[in-house]
């Protein structure tokens, strides 16, 4: 018989009072608002690109009950307006969701960046983790957000892994440990909900489960020293939510269920053997279980979407990430309830769990004394001064030197003035991409100092006379900013074009200083370099203080970790 859920335990320690309006209110649910709770829906501010609807917001509320939302994009102010107007407008206080894993930035567009999980293992101090949880928290909480989808505590094994490259805080169980429980100790100071992700772990391989279906190779042995000993450690110390990847773990699920054939292997997100054997019960795990986003490939190539859609309760999951279309993916978790694909028992565990908590948070008496919606003014902390030291602090600490083997720094006006700036950002249009902005950031940043700034343009062959390059040039920067998102397995340095002018060929004619923006590992495609940085995010902080120390008025203090060589020989050259 499964494990049921505790909710005056750890994490939910509910009262008598708090207990009572969970019971109240699954008693008094038709079996539409129950299904409903399960739901999370994704919010845009425009057209709902996910639930393939022309609903407004208030109709998502009243026709299908969602019991959570998250959005994508916008303001503070248009953050805070959307979380009210929900709010405002529903029957029960929503469980509202963002993806803070470096600061509030994850909040809002003009949230304040902190540090990723990769700069924060490079910085080496827990302060700037616990920094980055701090601002999450704080300027989620000025917005109405209650839930926060992250840390991530993903391992990074596998230098190719591109997926949790950034987001990672560590190649080892230890250090994800101390610098995601440092984040947490930070976003506790607000009144929000904890949600770690992707168990049962992704950083083994180099794909991504937006594309594919994620697999952690790792022996029950090794699972049980690294990832099993970072979630036991959060469990322990009383995380609300997890986050199901849609990654399988075939080793400890031919252990759990024996004769179990490669075929019938399925992501957490599905598989019972995982959601709930080895998370609920072996790992005594009391919380709540949300899927990750369901339009991603590891979940929807596994089977008919009219199958996992309940099969992802039914398998253990308490909450289902976002609607593929509102109406039909509603009309899916209904039928699979009333058909007993989700049992009474496995309804009403998992609705004790949301709404624990809902109640956990306090929300309906929030909603009940009106103070669930948030003041304007409560808006003054997102980019506040506090937090933008904070945000320098954690630059200051975390841009790391990896390489200088021809000793070419520091860099000055004086024997560099005419610089060639050479920029290389990733996919153009994502979700997430590099900024065209940076380029002019570096520009003025540099002009500022006494440099001469040219850039070189892209998409050419032809360098021309290298004797006349040398002479009109005095040193070259090369920033590569490549950032995507669910395009690739993988994300490397692509060139404009073939055998481009931007590669450094340059690097034995002018001193060469190169600056990773964002990956940590493209010295795999750049080692010819002989001076790298990884720099992590292109925040003014970051290039200023990039620049700093390259001139060498201010000290690399980061630290990279082993990965930075991608396994290499000449990258160490």
């Amino acid at each position: 018989m499964p494990k049921l859920v505790d909710l005056t335990a750890s994490p939910y320690n509910l009262d008598e009072s708090q207990v009572a309006w969970v019971e109240e209110t699954i008693a008094s649910m038709t079996d539409e608002e129950k299904v409903g709770q399960l739901f999370t829906n994704l919010f845009f501010f425009g057209k709902d690109a996910y639930s393939g609807n022309e609903l407004t917001n208030q109709e998502i509320m009243d026709r299908y009950h969602i019991g959570g939302a998250r959005y994508q994009g916008g303001t503070a102010a248009q953050v805070q307006g959307l979380i009210n107007e929900l709010q405002s407008g529903s029957k029960i206080p929503l469980m509202v969701a963002a993806n803070c894993d470096s600061g509030g930035n994850g909040a809002c567009n003009d949230g304040t960046y902190i540090a990723s999980g990769a700069q924060s293992e490079a910085a080496g101090d827990p302060s700037v983790a616990r920094n980055a949880g701090y601002v999450s928290g704080r300027e989620e909480s000025a917005l109405g957000v209650n839930t926060n989808f992250d840390p991530c505590v993903d391992i990074l094994f596998n230098w190719r892994n591109t997926i949790v490259n950034t987001r990672a805080y560590g190649t080892n169980a230890d250090d994800v440990i101390t610098y995601t429980q440092a984040y947490i100790d930070g976003m506790r100071e607000s009144d929000v909900n904890v949600c770690i992700k992707h168990f049962p772990g992704d950083g083994t391989e180099e794909r991504d489960q937006h594309l594919i279906l994620g697999v952690n190779e790792l022996s029950v042995e090794e699972w049980d020293a690294s990832f099993g000993k970072v979630y036991q450690h959060h469990i322990d110390n009383g995380v609300e939510m997890i986050m199901a990847g849609h990654i399988a773990l075939p080793a400890y699920q031919k252990k759990l269920v024996p004769g179990l054939q490669d075929s019938d292997i399925l992501p957490a997100t599905l598989a019972p053997e995982l959601a709930t054997t080895l998370l609920k019960e072996q790992l005594d795990f009391n919380g709540m279980l949300i899927t990750d986003a369901s339009h991603m490939l590891g979940m929807t190539s596994a089977m008919q979407r009219k199958d996992y859609v309940p099969g992802a309760i039914a398998a253990g999951c308490d909450m289902f990430l976002f609607f593929n279309q509102i109406d039909e993916d509603y009309g899916y978790m209904l039928d699979g309830y009333r058909k007993g694909v989700i049992t009474e028992e496995r309804m009403t565990d998992a609705l004790r769990r949301v709404l624990g908590l809902k109640a956990k948070r306090r929300l309906h008496e929030k909603k009940a004394d009106g103070t669930l919606i948030k003041d304007p003014k409560e808006l003054e902390v997102v980019g506040c001064e506090e937090h933008l030291a904070m945000r320098k602090d954690a630059a200051d600490k975390g841009i790391t030197l990896v390489k200088n083997t021809l000793d070419e720094l520091p860099l000055n006006p004086e024997q560099h003035r005419r610089i060639k700036l050479y920029y290389v950002a990733g996919e153009k249009g994502g979700i997430y991409s590099g900024n065209d902005q940076t380029v002019q950031l570096f520009v003025d940043e540099l002009t500022a100092r006494g440099y001469e700034v040219s850039v070189q343009e892209g998409g050419s062959r032809v360098k021309g006379s290298i004797e006349k390059y040398k002479q009109e040039t005095d040193a070259a920067l090369f920033i590569a900013e490549v950032i995507g998102y669910g395009a690739q397995n993988n994300y490397r340095i692509q060139w404009s074009a073939a055998m481009s002018n931007e590669i450094p060929w340059y690097v034995h004619e002018v001193p060469t200083f190169a600056v990773s923006l964002n990956f940590t590992t493209h010295l795999h495609d750049l080692t010819m370099v002989k001076c790298f940085v990884n720099a992590y995010n292109s925040n003014p902080d970051i290039i200023a203080g990039v620049l700093d120390k390259l001139e060498g008025k201010s000290e690399f203090k980061g630290t990279p970790n082993d990965l930075v060589w991608a396994g290499k020989w000449q990258a160490k050259l």
